[in-house]
């Protein structure tokens, strides 16, 4: 905030209206929209005492001619208006809560844009791998290197749940598998290079779907024998396409084996856990859990909760067993994007998970009487005692609850650092 050269500093106590002052610390450090304003109500005047801030600064030459004292230490001797304390108190609580929902309003939109950024920029690999493959790789070299660095940055992450998903289902289901490995790549302590490794090979393990025909791109169980055997081909493209783009090996084993199981049953070559990477292991469990929540038909989706009691209940002989716990444990019980109802009855989205104390998540709670866009998200560690007590499918909620949490019909994540995060219980 630039401040004039003549302002003056003056006691909180002796503000009067028509005075032009100046406020520090930024616009979360209060509930105005400006930071330098003229003072042209009580009820600012009541707002200003209750900061916590005994003195500012004003200019004399913007402010009403009879709003100026003969001097500073005039003005400074004005007795105040008595103030009601609940009157106070009122306004401190409004004031806090303005304050976390602006809070909550920049963090959000923090991670959609890096996201946005993000599906832009794999898009842009997408589109060029088959006629400019080194440019496609230098771009995701770049993307992954940027993604690895933030997280490594970052003592506790918070996977976080966005509002609106961006770019196409492709981009976003490459991000989706990217920032989720990355993120396990964290939890079992790897080094850099292989979190780059990680990372690449997860953001690229689709690559070679580009090579076979749109309609045979994803699973589908009506697909006669034939059709499952070209679907299945996209690997074997894929790791063509590693070659051309000159990837490490880290990365293109990724690619390689981003659909074996560790029983055997997976393609192309049916490789068992021992003969499979610890990278594609952890990248073939969270391509199956986004492919769950994020079907090509989007009538088939199951919620975050489902997919991971499905994979748990289906999955345990066909992915590492550690991997799994791992990654139930990360998620939480109750991933972001599920449709919960909590223990006082309430009913709730889950927005945010912390990684490092999953637990307890961050939820959207649905409060009959506050319009949504100032619904206040609540962190369930400090919340009281209070809990989940089930999860829901969206379409058992009442139909009001429905509209106002407006669960995803694509969900997307991205990540955030636990030490940003601004919130009210």
């Amino acid at each position: 905030m630039q401040i004039t050269q003549s302002s003056e500093p003056i006691d909180v106590s002796a503000l009067r209206l028509g005075m032009f002052i100046h406020l520090e610390g930024g616009r979360l450090s209060h509930p105005f929209p400006r930071s330098s304003f003229k003072i042209t109500s009580e009820d600012q005047l009541v707002t200003l005492r209750s900061l916590g801030i005994s003195v500012l600064r004003w200019s004399p030459e913007l402010s009403d001619p009879d709003a100026l004292p003969a001097s500073a230490a005039a003005a400074q001797e004005v007795t105040a208006p008595e103030v009601d304390p609940a009157e106070a108190a009122a306004l401190e609580a409004r004031a806090a809560r303005r304050a976390a929902l602006s809070a909550q309003r920049q963090a959000l939109a923090a991670c959609e844009r890096r996201f946005n950024e993000a599906a832009r920029a794999t898009k842009v690999v997408f589109d060029t791998v088959v006629s400019q493959p080194a440019q496609a790789r230098q771009g995701a070299q770049a993307l992954t290197r940027e993604l690895v660095d933030k997280m490594i940055g970052s003592e506790e992450l918070c996977i976080r749940l966005l509002s609106e998903a961006a770019g196409d289902k492709a981009s976003a289901h490459a991000i989706n598998v990217s920032i989720i490995s990355l993120l396990m790549g964290c939890t079992f302590g790897q080094a850099e290079t292989e979190m780059l490794d990680l990372g690449l090979g997860a953001l690229l393990h689709d690559i070679g779907k580009g090579d076979i025909p749109e309609r045979f791109r994803h699973r589908d169980e009506h697909h006669t024998t034939a059709e499952q055997k070209l679907y299945e081909t996209h690997v074997v493209h894929g790791i063509a396409q590693a070659r051309r783009m000159e990837l490490g090996v880290g990365a293109s084993t990724v690619i390689a084996q981003h659909h074996e199981l560790i029983d055997g049953s997976g393609f192309p070559l049916k490789l068992t856990s021992d003969r499979t990477t610890v990278p594609a292991r952890i990248v073939a469990l969270v391509n199956r859990y986004d492919n769950l929540c994020n079907p090509a038909n989007p009538g088939k989706a199951v919620t975050p909760h489902e997919a991971l009691a499905l994979m748990f209940a289906q999955g345990k002989n066909k992915y590492d067993p550690a991997i799994l716990g791992a990654f139930i444990k990360m998620m939480g019980v109750y991933p972001a994007g599920s449709v919960v109802q909590l223990t006082d009855d309430r009913y709730a989205l889950v927005v945010g998970v912390n990684s490092s104390r999953p637990l307890k998540p961050r939820v959207l709670v649905h409060e009959t009487g506050v319009p949504r866009e100032e619904a206040l998200i609540l962190d369930l560690e400090t919340a009281g005692g209070l809990g989940i007590r089930r999860s829901l499918k969206p379409t058992a909620l009442p139909e009001q609850t429905l509209t106002y949490l407006s669960p995803r019909p694509r969900i997307s994540y991205f990540f955030e650092s636990v030490g940003d995060l601004e919130l009210v219980s």
